[in-house]
């Protein structure tokens, strides 16, 4: 299978190749091209920008969480149909797990799929030592393939000043720059980047970033150097997620400006087990959509929404009355501080939320338990057996002050290097946690919130004939 392909990689966290990446899939689908966005990571927000320059949903390839045959699988499928696969990376190009080799590195993704990398680099304090960064790279790991350069913050008359320096001393080419302009500036947060759903700039910045880098980067040659990516063996080990004709359930699935982190093969797992997916606003609706046979709270930014939130009291007590009669509910990360009795955002401002869980939730000014953690099942809950695993990633500013007890965790939580610790609650048939798992490392865990789902229908279902 032949796929044209590319990765654009930074030398370092902070280049701008998000910047980079979203405005070459805006310019590349100017031109006419169908555009496959991925990232590279656990990263929710990225892909939603991805989104919006290429119409199409990006999928993330993170190799601590997914084997390197369903990420193929996933990689081929999504862009089978697409001109042009364009791969963002994360943090610099062989930042990764450890410092002793590339797991989880932009690099190791790009050397498992043969992806041609673009280099980004923050040019606006560099002259000459641009030759012996780029040669570094270069000479680093002579397993991966560095095509091209692209220079960020630079003058059109500063970029061909580097143009020549690295002409001379390296045999990548320059394939074009962008200029120092803070209307291309992807606003930032404590989480990383502003949601693309929160900020109505977005649309025109990408509009913006398409023109400039039209007029900047060589984009002819930088589809030829996707072009010449080599041909892919068929992955025959992963079957495309498609929606069954009749769903079974239905689930109701939390998706505004406050809850948006989902990575889409868990809400894919769902449709093939036979769920209908039913989207609802804690910010907006006035309750919940009628017959849901359970709930799926996602993550996303509750406490900058916290206001409206607690405003909307209908739908706090819709969700109460919901989860309290038994509907099974899954809550993860933004999902469980909607759920507790408070939560206090950023500027020390207390607001109600649902109350069915126990405790408060605060913001902090620093992250609790950031990074990949593999959870086992403490005990039998809407999604899994006891003793079951699965793997996620946590990534929070916010406490939940509320002493997690043996007899109610959901996880016990296993990471390298840490001790081992308890986290989260099973409460009846609501599950609650911190962690974003992503359903591919145990689809058994997408069907498990089916099954609950067909049980409590066929309970509601008893109970009207009685």
């Amino acid at each position: 299978m032949h796929i044209p392909r590319l990765l654009i990689a930074g030398t370092h966290s902070g280049v701008g190749k998000t910047t980079i990446a979203v405005g070459l899939m805006a310019a590349l689908k100017r031109r006419g091209l169908t555009v496959q966005p991925f990232k590279v990571g656990p990263d929710y927000l990225d892909p939603a920008y991805h989104r919006i320059a290429t119409g199409r949903i990006s999928r993330n390839l993170d190799s601590w969480l997914l084997r390197r045959s369903i990420l193929m699988g996933l990689f081929q499928q999504a862009a089978s149909d697409a001109d042009l696969a364009l791969v963002e990376g994360v943090m610099g190009l062989f930042d990764g797990h450890s410092a002793a080799n590339d797991q989880g590195s932009s690099a190791q993704i790009a050397k498992w799929f043969q992806i041609p990398v673009i280099l980004v680099i923050d040019g606006s304090a560099m002259a000459r030592s641009v030759a012996p960064l780029v040669k570094g790279f270069l000479e680093f790991d002579p397993a991966l393939r560095i095509a091209g350069v692209i220079v960020n913050k630079v003058s059109q008359r500063h970029a061909q000043w580097l143009c020549d320096v690295l002409r001379r001393y390296n045999p990548v080419p320059m394939l074009g720059y962008l200029p120092q302009d803070s209307a291309l500036t992807i606003p930032e947060r404590h989480l990383g980047l502003v949601p693309a759903q929160e900020d109505s700039r977005l649309a025109a910045i990408g509009d913006r970033l398409a023109e400039m880098i039209s007029r900047s980067v060589d984009l002819t040659h930088v589809f030829r150097i996707a072009r010449g990516a080599p041909a892919l063996s068929i992955e025959p080990g992963f079957q495309k997620p498609r929606q069954r004709a009749s769903p079974s359930v239905r689930i109701g699935i939390a998706q505004d400006r406050a809850f948006h982190f989902y990575y889409p093969e868990n809400l894919e797992l769902l449709q093939i087990q036979g769920a209908q997916l039913v989207s609802f606003s804690p910010l907006q609706d006035k309750r919940l959509p009628e017959s849901l046979d359970a709930l799926y709270l996602g993550g996303g930014f509750p406490e900058l929404f916290a206001e409206a939130l607690a405003d909307n009291r209908s739908m706090r007590l819709a969700v109460r009355r919901a989860i309290a009669s038994g509907l099974p509910t899954y809550a993860e990360c933004g999902g469980l501080m909607y759920l507790t009795q408070s939560l206090t955002d950023l500027k020390g401002r207390r607001h109600p939320m649902v109350g069915i869980l126990p405790g408060a939730v605060r913001m902090t000014d620093r992250l609790h338990h950031f990074g990949y953690a593999t959870l086992v099942a403490r005990r039998e809950n809407v999604l899994a057996q006891a003793k079951d695993s699965i793997k996620g990633h946590e990534f929070h500013y916010s406490v939940w002050d509320h002493p997690v007890r043996a007899h109610q965790a959901a996880y016990t939580v296993i990471r390298k290097g840490q001790s081992r610790r308890l986290e989260g609650m099973v409460q009846g048939n609501l599950l609650a946690s911190y962690v974003h798992v992503h359903w591919l490392t145990n689809p058994r865990w997408a069907r498990g919130l089916v099954t609950s789902a067909q049980r409590w229908r066929r309970r509601c279902a008893d109970s009207e004939t009685k």
